[in-house]
């Protein structure tokens, strides 16, 4: 094996001279590089509630799993991840670690299930330790560091915007990024414990993803005493999924 195997990683930052679009193209690459799913966040070994209602029989098949996207998934998006990620962003921004704390506090407590709870938190955490350890930002180091040291909880939305913030994505971006990561989530583990396909499954993500407009514009004006939804049913399925004979996924 060459020498040249074990030299260290290089990369490629837009400077003054790039051509015009670099630093957008830099941090759409980035963005999208989060919301795949070959990204090791651990997102799809969930289906954040999805199984546990389908072994409730509350989702059947492809009309009961729209009327799910609509009434449960796009809501909570819009009242709580949403917002909760864009209060962050402009925490990161100006280096607002009280209200960061706050965040990560209020991110836990509104997953009223554990197995949610537990769910955001090791996806957050593992976000935010890769933010740190692919991008080297220092602000991210810090975050890790007062994370640990008051025992804030590594909620998923906070460490989006932290990895948006870092990547300089601007808020509605960042937004439609944990959009999108929500959805195809959802529809991917969906596609593994009920009869939907391929197509049927882009049909409903297309369907939610039109939705994505309104729903940043929402949410970027939501206050935070505002922030909050849920659902009893997922609730209910989530805490009776967490002991199940058997599952698929781990929430």
């Amino acid at each position: 094996m060459s020498a040249a195997a074990f030299s260290p990683p290089i990369t490629v930052s837009p400077t003054a001279s790039s051509p015009p679009g670099a630093a957008t193209a830099a941090w759409v690459v980035g963005l999208l590089q989060a919301s795949d799913s070959f990204y090791p966040t651990g997102s799809y070994a969930h289906s954040f509630g999805l199984e546990g209602l389908v072994q409730a029989g509350v989702i059947r098949d492809r009309p009961s799993l729209q009327q799910f996207l609509e009434l449960s998934a796009l809501p909570a998006l819009r009242h709580v991840e949403l917002p909760l990620t864009a209060h962050a962003w402009r925490a990161f921004a100006t280096s607002d670690w009280p209200r960061l704390g706050e965040l990560c506090h209020l991110a836990s407590a509104l997953k009223s299930a554990r197995e949610a709870r537990l769910a955001s938190e090791n996806i957050g955490r593992q976000r935010a330790e890769l933010t740190a350890s692919l991008h080297h930002a220092p602000i991210a180091q810090e975050y890790l560091r007062r994370a640990t040291a008051h025992a804030w909880p590594h909620a998923a939305p906070i460490s989006a915007a932290l990895e948006g913030h870092v990547l300089g994505a601007p808020l509605p971006a960042v937004l439609a990024g944990v959009t999108y990561a929500a959805l195809a989530a959802l529809l991917a583990a969906a596609m593994k414990i009920l009869r939907l396909g391929q197509n049927a499954a882009q049909a409903l993500l297309t369907a939610a993803l039109a939705r994505t407009p309104s729903l940043i514009a929402a949410a970027e004006e939501t206050p935070l005493a505002q922030i909050g939804w849920f659902n009893p049913w997922l609730d209910i399925a989530a805490a009776r999924h967490e002991s199940a004979n058997a599952r698929m996924f781990i929430s």
